[in-house]
């Protein structure tokens, strides 16, 4: 979807139409969680801070988010999805991988199904999308912000090999800027210069991630559309309009936050083995620290106790702007299961 969030705002909102808004935040604090097409073109981007995005864009309309209503068009958009395929992967509310080899209407042309499902979103939401259609993951998605907004792209097999090659190192889906300067470094502007490294080079740089690139660069990645998608992990945090160095309010704030992940792990049918708290401090730093409990559990009272203990850890360096807390190690985990599974066995064979 063309800047979801913001677009959701704008159409249930006609004063908002063709002005600069920013969903999140506000004037003085938090940050970024999307842009319309009008802020950014003055630089506002996701994940910004308010106050750049507020300094790029002095006419910047900030908008409180409404997730209720982003999940209920999200749901529309998933049941055009399943008109024509039930291999649907969703990434978030507003994108989503989709297997149409074999689809239920017996298109032979991917082209045409893009085409189809976005004129029906259209439709039925009043909401632009944009599409990217190649033989693997990794290609559609980048072919899908080539033609953005309210377009698509193709990328057939033939032509795959050159698409990668003129690509700039930048548009590569999974490089990141910090990345992208190390390549730069390296010579690697364009997809054409990472293909000419070899899979030792890109290793000896970049780790685990330089044999990934080896091999997007040439077009492979057998990843395939998985529609049962397993959550990893489950989370809620806290931007604060005052950076807060009392520890009493911030033991107020992650109360709150332990709340809002009891509902979401009770909406979501979940519970997890591991807490983490996140601290991000006045100066931006961000710390994290994490303890691994030998149960599953989803009530709050645990959540914020173990979370207490985490900020206990260490004294206080500065004061904070954001608090938050995830749940990971999930009882949704396939590994986690089997590790369950062993440690009831176990239990099991002793003698009473």
């Amino acid at each position: 979807m063309d800047a979801f969030y913001a677009s959701v705002e704008q159409l249930d909102n006609p004063d908002l139409r063709g002005k600069p808004i920013a969903v999140g935040g506000n004037e003085e604090r938090g940050v970024v969680a999307a842009a319309s097409y009008e802020a950014r073109k003055f630089g506002v981007r996701s994940a910004m801070s308010s106050m750049v995005a507020k300094r790029n864009c002095p006419e910047l309309i900030f908008v409180k988010p409404r997730f209720d209503r982003y999940i209920e068009i999200s749901n529309q958009i998933r049941e055009i999805f399943l008109e024509y395929t039930n291999l649907v992967e969703p990434l978030s509310l507003d994108e989503a991988y989709l297997d149409v080899t074999e689809n239920k209407k017996g298109n032979p042309s991917a082209t045409m199904i893009a085409q189809e499902i976005r004129q029906k979103i259209k439709e039925k939401t009043g909401l632009n999308a944009s599409a990217g259609i190649s033989l693997n993951k990794f290609i559609a998605k980048v072919a899908s912000d080539i033609n953005k907004p309210n377009g698509q792209k193709t990328v057939p097999p033939e032509e795959v090999e050159e698409f990668l090659e003129k690509l700039e190192i930048r548009k590569f889906h999974g490089v990141g800027k910090v990345t992208a300067e190390k390549m730069f470094q390296l010579g690697i502007f364009k997809g054409i210069q990472l293909k000419q490294k070899s899979e030792e080079f890109l290793t000896e740089h970049f780790g685990k991630s330089g044999s990934h690139y080896y091999n997007v660069v040439r077009g492979v990645h057998t990843s395939e559309v998985k529609p049962n998608r397993i959550r990893k992990s489950l989370g809620a945090e806290r931007t604060f309009n005052e950076n807060i160095s009392s520890e009493i309010f911030m033991l107020e704030r992650l109360e709150n936050i332990a709340e809002e992940i009891e509902r979401r792990l009770k909406k979501s049918k979940v519970a997890g083995k591991t807490v983490t708290l996140k601290i991000k401090y006045s100066d931006f730093t961000l710390h994290t620290r994490s303890k691994t409990l030998p149960y599953f559990i989803a009530n709050k009272e645990v959540i914020l106790d173990t979370a207490k203990e985490l900020l206990y850890q260490e004294k206080m360096k500065n004061s904070v702007r954001l608090l938050g807390i995830s749940l990971s190690n999930l009882n949704t985990d396939k590994n986690v299961k089997e590790t369950h599974k062993k440690e009831i066995a176990m239990q099991l064979k002793f003698e009473f």
